[in-house]
């Protein structure tokens, strides 16, 4: 029997041409097909989803694990309505716990969201005074009301720096997290060590600065993590991060587009106002017309599917290591004060004070694998044990996502391909190592065996994020962020972290105006490589969308 055809364009020419069939590129799709758009969406993989997936890690074991990306915080509800999705995600109730030693003996920071007067308890065992607890009631009232201002402006038209800048209408804060490098204003709100280290963290996922770099990559990153939602909340996805990417497919589908997985976009060509795509099913290769490209794959690739040279000093780099783990039971801690099971409910700082963090990007700056490499933790199955089979639920099995900081893809390549293990080896024990010194067990006591009797655990470098997402140098962001605003005319001309390939104020063509833009008037960016692009939020999806559809 013939295998079957794969199957093919129903068209020879669409609207739209979405390259990468993630969730940004899916959220496009089904915007553009509920107007009445042809589309069609071209995926390199096997299935859709890109990072945003859940997947049976571990061979013979009924886990769903969330693989890549895990949490949840930038996805506006607006977006959720407007598709009609059926996705739901839950609040955690402990924000955090980070464990330390104070006068010999294992002690912790537990923050509860639920529980002001605990968390203030908590800090007070810690420092000894109310002052720390103060000094955080107010730096997170400050980021609070930001976030409140600055999250729904990210699916609405790109402001101006000078327009976005009175809509936070506090002229302390902007220079805190616009102006200025974030050190400073942790420093000057916060005294102890391990405080400001809690703080900073949300400055340094996937990014490889510290918290005085002058380019305010660190202020880019952490005002991402603190705006989403208007809270800053980072909740975990019901049934996994699957769950959404499946729900995006269902609603792109349902409303007319066409999606084809297992094609690989291998060329773009444009005269700026109609388009051809080129693209590779099994060993044929196959072209479609589009009157616009909307591009979810990251604008290094876009560049060289263009036939354009990408700017060597501009690669990306991520920095990071993703570590997924199943456990038979959770590991006891040092500190008996608190449960596990509450320490792991919310994000769990590993070697995360305000010195390590530090010294540790000091080490990987100088070309080594940090002795004790910061990363934090949380246990997705505590809030949701729907992604466990209902046995290993039964017998108290959990997951452990851990995401590793300053781990740049430079450490993975120093010595060549050849090194990318044994240094993945070397990270994974540099992550590890300092989380076993917490515990009153080992780890590896508590991982699960799959059918084959190998320990559930597995570690993701950013060289490996590159070979099977296509994300350039690893970047989970597709490259560095940007602050959420344009150059303008009104005098405030200054620029952000993605040059000029994303519009600035060139024209003010509907892309420009929606920071989706590149060189070619009908291709745009609808991925993380946006400006607002980066994380789980689908909103440069929707802001291509709308461009396209001129809104």
């Amino acid at each position: 029997m013939q295998p079957a055809a794969p199957p093919m364009p129903t068209r020879s020419g669409y609207d739209a041409v979405i390259v990468g069939g993630g969730h940004n590129g899916l959220v496009a799709a089904a915007y553009l097909a509920q107007a009445g758009r042809s589309v069609l969406v071209l995926e390199r993989l096997g299935r859709t989803g890109g990072a945003a997936v859940s997947t049976q890690t571990f061979s013979g074991v009924q886990a769903r694990l969330s693989r890549y990306s895990y949490l949840v915080s930038l996805l506006p509800h607006k977006i959720i309505d407007e598709l009609g999705l059926r996705f739901a995600v839950r609040r955690r109730r402990i924000s955090s716990y980070t464990p330390t030693v104070r006068g010999g003996r294992p002690t912790g920071l537990l923050v509860d969201a639920g529980d002001p007067t605990r968390t203030a308890a908590a800090f007070h065992q810690l420092t000894g005074s109310e002052r720390e607890f103060e000094a955080w009631q107010r730096f997170y009232a400050m980021t609070g009301a930001v976030a409140e201002r600055v999250f729904p402006s990210l699916t609405e038209p790109l402001p101006t720096r000078a327009e976005l800048r009175r809509r936070v209408a506090d002229p302390a804060a902007w220079e805190a997290l616009f102006e200025r490098p974030l050190g400073e204003s942790v420093e000057r709100h916060f005294t102890d060590d391990l405080v400001r280290g809690v703080v900073l963290t949300d400055a340094l996922i996937g990014t490889f600065t510290h918290a005085h770099d002058p380019s305010l990559r660190q202020n880019r990153c952490f005002l991402y993590h603190v705006i989403g939602g208007g809270t800053g909340d980072w909740d975990v996805p019901v049934g996994g991060m699957g769950a959404l990417t499946d729900a995006l497919a269902d609603a792109a589908r349902a409303a007319g587009a066409q999606i084809l997985t297992g094609c690989e976009v291998t060329a773009v060509a444009t005269d700026g106002t109609a388009a051809e795509v080129t693209y590779r099913s099994g060993d044929e290769e196959h072209r479609v017309g589009a009157r616009q490209v909307l591009c979810n794959a990251a604008p290094q690739t876009l560049a060289r599917l263009l036939g354009e040279r990408p700017d060597p000093a501009a690669a990306p780099e991520g920095s990071q290591l993703k570590v997924n783990m199943l456990l038979r039971r959770l590991p006891r801690l040092r500190d008996t004060s608190v449960d596990p099971r509450e320490a792991f409910a919310g994000t769990f700082h590993v070697a995360e004070s305000y010195r390590e963090l530090e010294s540790a990007y000091r080490q990987a700056a100088d070309g080594r694998v940090p002795v004790a490499a910061p990363s934090e933790i949380y246990c997705h199955s505590l809030t949701d044990p729907s992604i466990l089979g209902p046995e290993l639920a039964a017998r108290g099995y959990q997951t452990l996502t851990l995401f590793g900081l300053h781990l740049p893809a430079r450490l993975f390549t120093a010595g060549g391909t050849d090194t990318g293990d044994a240094v993945r080896q070397a990270a994974l024990q540099a992550v590890l190592g300092p989380l076993d010194a917490l515990l009153a067990e080992p780890l590896a006591d508590c991982l699960a065996l799959d059918d084959q009797g190998r320990p559930c655990i597995e570690a993701k470098s950013p060289l490996d994020l590159e070979r099977e997402l296509g994300l350039p140098g690893g970047n989970i962001f597709h490259r560095d962020l940007s602050f959420p605003f344009r150059d303008g005319t009104d005098g405030d001309n200054h620029g952000d972290s993605h040059g000029g390939d994303h519009g600035g104020d060139r024209g003010g063509s509907a892309a420009d105006r929606w920071g989706v833009a590149t060189a070619h008037p009908n291709v745009l960016l609808c991925g993380a490589g946006a400006t607002r692009g980066g994380g789980v939020s689908g909103i440069p999806g929707h802001n291509a969308a709308m461009a396209v559809l001129g809104r």
